[in-house]
């Protein structure tokens, strides 16, 4: 019994030591000695408020942290946060009043990173107080180290933006950092995940460091990187002008050597967009790509830039530089014999609308086009070609035959069979040009002209239709004769999604003119009589009667 009552009474001092420690061990002597070391370290004033001792959980616990930025880029705090734990040793802490510390975890903190368009950021000159004192006292003394065991960071938004812009700044929540044998002047583990924008999540597993003296900025890493259901619009690394949309995934790595960046990796995109006027793809998008950035000169190169969609196949390369607030891009995508059942559901994605009802089926799209301009404001041009595919639900004879002052009888089907369809084209935020069309239609004949398509989707072309068979009436031979055409005028108006085929009277009018002065002068027309059908066809166009 008397065994257990010395027990209990030596429990019942411990609990009482335990108890007065805090009180007795004035942990907010250390204050000025934890915002001197961090100061100095970071080159940045560190304020810490009110500390307290938690002697069964081994932590220093501080409220109120506060982290200085630059002052080029803000007055505001480059990190602020509700409260700091430092892991202590107690022992030491206890009999010498000396803090070792173990750990450091920073409880939802907000951190601010701001770049300038020149592409430095607020974080670049972290620790350069430092060099700075040593570089004035002519030592080779390396700057002050920090080395924390664990480093960890639990909860905290992170916001990314433009200094001195009025761009709204991309935020991350929940972002979680876990660091182990952190130092500014050896590589470290961390992992890192955090929430993103409107949706989807990233984790970063990897090494860091040493960390930069002369640029924080530049520090090398080698990380894998894993982003799952990404919004893309919401995310803010694509101009939102560019009209590109849509839940991105990606898998791969990302390393940087300090003057080098490097991601290679397969992006998977769901329910993408690729013009401010498109809707959402049924179809998943691929790019297995390979991409390399010169980080002092802001230029991203894609080496590779393989784009899957099904079996089709293109291929991306080019540049993407950074002048300012502007990104350049200078790219080129080359889809050779892409299969036109795999890209059909994809063309609304595009802004590509096609008459109401119908669908392109089989054959090839081959395209080489130029991708220039900034992001906002970029022109694709080069020549589009559509070999052996069929237009369903559209009927293009029917189409031709309505205009039955120049075509013969039509040659009606429920489809368009098309043995080539090429041109040239240039689109912009201005609309789409067409030059160079060249369709040939079998059943039809050659169809030949230009025009555009307004961003709204109207249509303003000019075209020349070579006719045969049972759609050549009678006054299409006239009406080429002496004129130098070699078929029919006429205008295709309306809207993609509803084209409207007009005659071009005047075309036609002066085609017709031409042929029997042509005659007149014994010219190429000589010889060959004006058919009633076409001179009746050419009152009706006037408006007169017809002679019967």
């Amino acid at each position: 019994m008397k065994i257990l009552k010395i027990v209990g009474i030596v429990v019942a001092i411990l609990l009482v030591i335990l108890i007065a420690l805090p009180f007795l061990i004035n942990v907010n002597s250390f204050r000025p000695k934890i915002e001197s070391e961090l100061s100095d370290a970071l080159g940045r004033q560190v304020t810490v408020g009110n500390l307290s001792l938690s002697l069964l959980s081994g932590n220093v616990e501080a409220e109120n942290i506060a982290v200085a930025d630059d002052a080029k880029f803000s007055k505001s705090p480059f990190v602020t946060a509700k409260s700091l734990k430092i892991g202590v040793e107690m022992m030491p802490l206890i009999f010498h009043k000396q803090l070792n510390v173990t750990g450091i975890t920073l409880l939802e903190p907000q951190i601010t990173l701001l770049k300038t368009p020149t592409g430095t950021w607020n974080f670049s000159s972290l620790g350069g107080a430092n060099k700075q004192k040593a570089t004035a006292a002519k030592s080779e003394t390396p700057p002050q180290n920090i080395s924390v065991a664990k480093l960890n960071i639990e909860n905290g938004k992170l916001i990314v933006g433009k200094a001195n812009s009025t761009a709204k700044p991309t935020v991350y929540d929940k972002v979680n950092i876990e660091v182990t044998n952190f130092s500014l002047t050896s590589q470290f583990p961390f992992t890192m995940t955090a929430a993103l924008p409107g949706s989807g999540d990233i984790k970063i597993d990897g090494k860091a460091g040493p960390i930069s003296a002369d640029d924080a900025s530049k520090t090398p890493f080698d990380t894998k990187v894993k982003v799952s259901n990404m919004n893309i619009e919401a995310s803010g690394f694509v101009d939102k002008a560019t009209g590109i949309a849509g839940i991105a995934n990606f898998d791969g790595t990302l390393s940087s050597n300090g003057s080098q960046a490097k991601a290679v990796g397969l992006f998977t995109g769901s329910k993408m967009v690729f013009s401010p006027k498109g809707t959402p793809a049924p179809k998943n998008i691929t790019i297995k790509h390979t991409v390399n950035v010169e980080l002092d000169k802001q230029v991203m190169t894609i080496a590779q830039g393989d784009v899957g969609i099904g079996s089709a196949q293109a291929h991306l390369t080019g540049t993407v530089a950074t002048q300012g607030e502007t990104q350049n891009a200078n790219l080129k995508l080359s889809a050779p014999g892409m299969s036109v059942d795999e890209l059909e559901a994809m063309l609304p994605a595009f802004g590509v609308i096609l008459p109401s009802g119908s669908k392109l089926s089989g054959g090839t799209l081959s395209t080489d086009l130029s991708i220039v301009g900034p992001t906002d404001k970029l022109v694709v041009a080069g020549p589009v070609k559509l070999a052996n595919t069929k237009l369903v639900n559209f009927d293009l004879g029917s189409k031709l035959g309505a205009l039955s002052t120049f075509a013969g009888k039509a040659v009606s089907s429920p489809d368009t069979s098309i043995q080539n369809f090429s041109l040239d084209a240039r689109q912009s935020l201005a609309g789409t040009q067409a030059s160079n069309i060249n369709l040939t239609v079998p059943a039809i004949g050659v169809i030949t002209g230009t025009g555009t398509v307004s961003p709204a989707g109207a249509l303003a072309f000019k075209m020349l239709a070579n006719l045969h068979g049972g759609m050549a009436g009678g006054l299409t031979e006239v009406a080429s004769l002496g004129s130098g055409k070699n078929g029919i005028p006429f205008a295709i108006e309306g809207t993609t999604a509803n084209p409207k085929f007009i005659p071009d009277v005047k075309g036609i009018v002066g085609g017709v003119a031409q042929g029997a002065l042509g005659q007149a002068l014994g010219g190429a027309g000589a010889g060959k009589g004006v058919p009633p059908e076409a001179v009746n066809a050419l009152g009706g166009l006037l408006g007169g009667k017809k002679k019967k």
